[in-house]
């Protein structure tokens, strides 16, 4: 299995029809998040994927996107009833 790492991807597109599919493509690659911040588990070449993706549906000039990798040494803190993001043994794509 390829070594995956923790990012944040996150996005404010102005057109609603570049929001649907910009939202589209981080479900694709997410196993958690709300509104339009979304947790990834991503390998290098799920990386590359996802911003190849995500540039063409967002317009550059207008949008903005954002890949953060999380420390993983760092301890994760989550508020509420919120489940702390884990790397699932497989994903779903349907």
């Amino acid at each position: 299995m390829a070594k995956r790492t923790l990012y944040l991807g996150a996005y404010d597109v102005s057109d609603d029809t570049r929001l649907r599919a910009a939202l589209k493509v981080l479900r694709n690659y997410s196993t958690g998040g709300q509104k339009s911040v979304f947790e990834c588990f991503l390998s290098a070449l799920e990386k590359r994927q996802l911003l190849e993706d995500i540039a063409g549906v967002i317009d550059l000039t207008e949008d903005r996107f954002f890949l953060i990798r999380l420390d993983p040494a760092s301890k994760v803190a989550v508020l509420g009833t919120a489940i702390a993001p884990a790397d699932p043994a497989y994903y779903y794509v349907g």
